[in-house]
């Protein structure tokens, strides 16, 4: 009799599947906030009128507005319009260091690993055949020099 086999997802399936269409938050975008410093830039950051120097409170006001809405709908054309290519572009990116890290970077570095520790062994086993019996001898040798200093006056 044949067996049947599940065909449920496994765990590691159903996580696989939940990390690429996993739910995108509109409202919390930079959860970790790496870009905490850009956001912050308003118009007093950049335009500052000295006491004794200030222009017509309509400029001023008219000034704030304009530069506000500008870097608003500047940012949101700029996005709209690069946004998805470099998206494609920085995914593209990440995935082949993704692939070069995966494929060759730790498969160098666990190699040279493992050639470097035959090497070390081959390394303290010459040093124990060759090195440690002389220096036994040379510390046998010289191990009854006494030194006793004493001060003359």
């Amino acid at each position: 009799m044949a067996q049947i086999q599940d065909l449920e997802p496994t765990k590691q399936e159903k996580s696989n599947t939940d990390t690429l269409t996993k739910e995108i938050d509109l409202v919390q975008r930079d959860p970790k906030r790496i870009n905490q410093d850009v956001v912050q830039i308003d118009f007093e950051d950049v335009i500052a009128e000295p006491d004794g120097t200030h222009s017509f409170d309509g400029v001023w006001k008219a000034s704030s507005t304009t530069f506000t809405v500008t870097k608003y709908w500047c940012y949101r054309g700029l996005s709209a319009i690069l946004g998805l290519p470099l998206a494609l572009l920085w995914g593209f990116l990440f995935a082949c260091l993704s692939f070069c890290h995966i494929w060759a970077v730790v498969p160098c570095i666990k190699s040279y690993l493992m050639e470097v520790q035959c090497l070390g062994q081959f390394y303290a086993l010459c040093v124990r055949t060759f090195c440690d019996p002389i220096f036994e001898a040379v510390g046998k040798a010289l191990g009854g020099i006494r030194v006793a200093l004493r001060k003359e006056s």
